[in-house]
C-alpha cells in the first residue's frame, strides 16, 4: 500500500462524512459543520489515499484550525479506517496537520481527545502532547469526559515536542 496525504476539497465531504459517522457513531460532525470546516480560510483538511488502489482510495482525514493572526491552533478531527489503523497512518495524519499549523504561524497547538480512547492518547503524548484539562461529559449523548492536550510547535519539524522522534 502506497498512501499519499492531500488537501482535501469539498470534493471530499461525502466519503468523509461516510467515515465521521462510521467512526464517531454518537457524536460525529453534521454535514454542514463539515462542509463549512472544509471551506474555511482558517482551516486546513488533509486526506489519506491509497495510491496503488483506486477501489479502496480513502484511508483517513484530519484537520487543523489556525485563525489568522492566532499564536493557537486546534486539532479539529481525525480518523483512520479500521483496516489501516496501527499502520502509522494517524501519525501521518497528525504530523501533516502540525505542520500546517507550524506553516500557518501556530507555536501551540490544543486538541480535545475522548477519556477512552487510550490508543489516540498514546498517540497524542507520544508527539509532544501533555494534558492541561479535563472537560466533563464533553462528549454527548455519551457523557464522556475530554482530555484537553496542549504541545508546542516546533520550528523546523512537522511534529511537536522537540525531542520526540516521531500520532479525536
Amino acid at each position: 500500500m502506497s498512501v499519499g496525504l492531500r488537501p482535501a476539497t469539498l470534493d471530499d465531504l461525502d466519503v468523509i462524512m461516510a467515515l465521521e459517522t462510521a467512526t464517531f457513531t454518537t457524536d460525529a460532525w453534521s454535514r454542514e459543520s463539515m462542509a463549512a470546516e472544509l471551506a474555511s480560510e482558517h482551516c486546513r483538511y488533509v486526506v489519506a489515499v491509497d495510491d496503488d488502489d483506486d477501489e479502496r482510495g480513502f484511508l483517513g482525514y484530519g484537520g487543523v484550525l489556525v485563525p489568522s493572526g492566532s499564536k493557537d491552533a486546534d486539532i479539529q478531527t481525525i480518523a483512520v479506517v479500521p483496516e489501516a489503523r496501527g499502520t502509522g497512518l494517524g501519525r501521518r495524519l497528525m504530523e501533516r496537520l502540525l505542520g500546517e499549523a507550524r506553516d500557518r504561524g501556530a507555536r501551540e497547538v490544543f486538541l480535545e481527545v475522548r477519556a477512552d480512547n487510550p490508543v489516540a492518547q498514546a498517540l497524542y503524548l507520544s508527539l509532544g502532547f501533555e494534558q492541561i484539562a479535563i472537560r466533563p461529559r464533553y462528549y454527548q449523548p455519551d457523557e464522556v469526559d475530554a482530555l484537553v492536550m496542549r504541545a508546542p510547535v516546533t520550528a523546523s519539524r512537522s511534529t511537536v515536542g522537540a525531542t520526540e522522534e516521531d500520532a479525536r
